[in-house]
């Protein structure tokens, strides 16, 4: 596991580095996209690099890490329709590029199944960009989820229901109480895992997933098991991280030859 402690622009740009090179030089490269506010700073750079650079997404699939369940097709907060704003339509994905798990499928159970087969369909996911819950949530594992665990319908907390109210106007009521996701075993068969974290208020479970103990009460910390991840944090983030002056010391002495 590597950290990475710098500014929010530098994450950005650090994360988009190691998106451009994969689709730089593989044939049929697929990403793992990530909704929420931490990646947003990553889309806007990719989207910079597409638009300046000529940096194409044309020969790349995307997966999903989640989806609510019961939300209309055409509700602004349907993160089909989330993705689709922040980097689907802002870059150049072909037709049917990008996934997501079908939160208005009648049948849940079939359709949690019919995304883990289009996942290993498209060969697995390349890069997965995480983002991490105040409690430790990856994608939407709760705390208490099978570490092992495959895409499923999972019941949200209450805590990030009242997290994620901010994007339903404020309104509790709004926010689903089911989702569909891709579990923490499906999450760990992704070649390179790139969680970003910023703010004071994700401090605690970044130290604990850093550097607690394996434990589904903090779902994110198996990603200590995972051969290549890396976790691109802030200040504020980092600041209960009790290695943080070695995580600095460690990438401040990386060699110049090796990427993230």
């Amino acid at each position: 596991m590597e950290v990475v402690i710098a500014d929010d622009q530098t994450l950005a740009m650090l994360a988009a580095d190691a998106i451009e090179r994969l689709l730089r030089t593989e044939a049929a490269p697929v990403l793992g996209l990530a909704t929420g506010s931490s990646p947003l700073r990553i889309y806007d750079e990719l989207t910079r690099r597409h638009e300046q650079d000529g940096l194409s997404f044309s020969h790349a699939q995307a997966f999903m890490l989640d989806e609510y369940v019961g939300l209309a097709a055409d509700h602004p907060e349907r993160y089909r329709n989330v993705i689709e704003t922040e980097i689907g339509s802002r870059v150049d994905f072909g037709p049917g590029a990008v996934h997501g798990p079908d939160g208005l499928a009648e049948d849940l159970d079939a359709a949690s199944a019919d995304y883990e087969r289009a996942i290993a369909e498209a060969g697995g996911i390349d890069l997965q960009i995480l983002g991490i819950g105040t409690d430790g949530h990856v994608a939407f594992n709760e705390p208490g989820s099978s570490l092992s665990s495959r895409t499923r319908v999972k019941t949200l907390t209450e805590q990030t229901r009242v997290d994620n109210a901010r994007f339903f106007d404020g309104d509790l009521e709004q926010v689903p109480t089911l989702c569909l996701t891709q579990g923490m075993g499906t999450i760990m068969e992704a070649g390179h895992l790139m969680l970003v974290a910023t703010g004071a208020n994700k401090a605690e479970a970044v130290h604990q997933m850093v550097e607690g103990p394996i434990s589904a009460m903090w779902p994110a910390t198996v990603l200590q098991m995972h051969r290549h991840v890396t976790i691109l944090v802030d200040d504020a983030a980092a600041s209960r991280l009790q290695l943080g002056d070695y995580y600095r010391h460690a990438y401040a002495n990386k060699p110049e030859w090796q990427n993230l």
